[in-house]
């Protein structure tokens, strides 16, 4: 596999020698597989690094004026991570040692081995490509993140289904919309994962939870002595995604000169870091997502107009939850199994009275309030089915008919003390499994009053099936 093909952008190598013929054999060997600049000095080599992000240097020892010792020194002085081949015709072991002291990947003298000097190179370039997987892994650890299968089969849910096939194996810019808690990340990672990018790293960063004064820092990344704690050089999460994809989420909020730079990156293919003057190649797909509408912020002037029409290449609106109900069923038994795996549990479903709870309540938290609910659930179930008595109360005594209705201050004190006594008693009921010799002991009724009750308030459905 070639380097370009590991990390999506051509490593670029820095020849550092003041002689033509040197230059140009290097070229010749090099030219196919990797970028090249070229310097005749020291002096040259230290400009070149402070403009463009080099990934390997060929440092001759004997240059005019600062030696290729020296240029080295500067080098770790400044912190620079860049690697470093030293290539001399000089066989001196003091010579090799002090550049292995000072940081140097390896040292090869003229004339060298052109299998030895690709392959020296091939295996710098891998393990830079291996550091930032490495990185990359560390965060994906640190921040827990894990995919979950997009689930539905609402009509919507099909049509978004057939978009993203459709647009799997290219590098359009995705712009997700939708209420917060629609599953947009999910469907951010189910895009990076069809795509020809799945292999490599998917970033996600949340631009609403990151302090607007550390975000740029977070996205591109910055030099040591930046700002105040900047102690050393940081990857940022563009260079993090290199040959993967990057998800921004909540995107709406980006101060405008930040939204200036992702612009410029999404154009040029290009980034600096904060404190920092060279450009570094960056290969990403942007998906971006966002709670608000976009358009309406372009027409209030708080986000980029230019900004906008380069994120919404291909657009994705997810409904709320609300709006696909079917899908409550498939979503619960998806939980359902992701949860029983996580506690060790065995929960095989929801009793009618839950079931008809979960339909009835609005969502507005929509499919991240259902799984924390389902999470809850399972980890308080007593027993193989959910009851009504595991599921939070607003969920469990509400009902939206109802309570739209003593909004519009239609319901009477009679109305309401029902609609309370018969969510009461279904509540008891669900605690003792639909046993209504027990269920009429702990309310103080006879068992013929309730049975009468359960037949006024239509409770017979929504219960679990008696176990007496």
């Amino acid at each position: 596999m070639t380097a370009e093909a590991r990390t999506g952008v051509r490593p670029l190598i820095l020849v550092a020698d003041d002689e033509p013929g040197i230059r140009d054999s290097f070229e010749a060997l090099l030219k196919k597989e990797y970028d090249l600049q070229f310097a005749q000095s020291g002096e040259e080599v230290l400009a070149t690094l402070r403009r463009a992000d080099v990934n390997l240097i060929l440092l001759d020892i004997r240059m005019p004026g600062m030696d290729g010792i020296d240029v080295l020194r500067r080098i770790r002085e400044a912190n620079d991570s860049t690697d470093v081949i030293v290539v001399t015709a000089v066989k001196s072991l003091k010579t090799a040692v002090e550049a292995i002291k000072l940081g140097a990947f390896d040292y090869v003298t003229k004339p060298f081995d052109i299998h030895e000097i690709l392959a020296l190179i091939k295996r710098v370039v891998e393990k830079q490509a291996l550091e930032k997987e490495v990185i990359y892994l560390r965060a994906e650890v640190a921040h827990g993140r894990r995919f979950e299968s997009v689930v539905g089969s609402h009509p919507r849910m099909l049509e978004i289904y057939d978009l993203v096939a459709r647009i799997a194996d290219n590098n359009a810019t995705v712009l997700l919309t939708g209420e917060s808690g629609t599953g947009k990340e999910v469907l951010a990672r189910a895009i990076h994962q069809q795509s020809t990018r799945g292999q490599r790293p998917f970033v996600a960063v949340n631009c609403a939870a990151i302090p607007a004064e550390l975000l740029e820092s977070e996205l591109f990344g910055h030099e040591k002595g930046a700002f105040t704690g900047a102690i050393q050089t940081r990857v940022g999460k563009f260079e993090m995604a290199s040959s993967g994809s990057l998800f921004l989420d909540e995107i709406g909020g980006l101060r405008l000169d930040l939204q200036a730079k992702i612009l410029r990156a999404l154009q040029e293919r290009e980034i600096e870091r904060v404190g920092g003057t060279r450009t570094i190649k960056i290969d990403v797909r942007v998906i971006a997502a966002s709670n608000r509408d976009l358009k309406k912020a372009v027409e209030e002037g708080v986000f980029r107009d230019d900004l906008y029409y380069r994120l919404n290449v291909v657009p994705i609106y997810l409904p709320p939850l609300r709006q696909r109900k079917d899908d409550i069923p498939l979503l619960v038994d998806h939980f359902l199994g992701k949860y029983n795996r996580e506690f060790n549990r065995k929960v095989k479903g929801f009793s009618a009275g839950a079931t008809a709870a979960l339909y009835e309540y609005d969502w507005p938290g929509n499919i991240r309030e259902l799984e924390n609910v389902i999470e809850r659930a399972v980890a308080l179930a007593k027993g193989e089915i959910i009851t009504l008595r595991e599921l939070p109360m607003d969920i469990s005594i509400r009902e939206t008919e109802f309570l739209d209705e003593v909004q519009r201050d239609r319901i009477t004190l009679r109305d309401a003390r029902n609609h309370f006594e018969g969510q009461y008693i279904l509540r008891v009921l669900e605690k003792v499994q639909g046993n209504q010799t027990e269920a009429a002991r702990l309310l103080g009724l006879h068992r013929n009053t309730l049975a009468s009750k359960i037949r006024q308030f239509r409770l017979r459905d929504r219960v679990a099936p008696p176990h007496e």
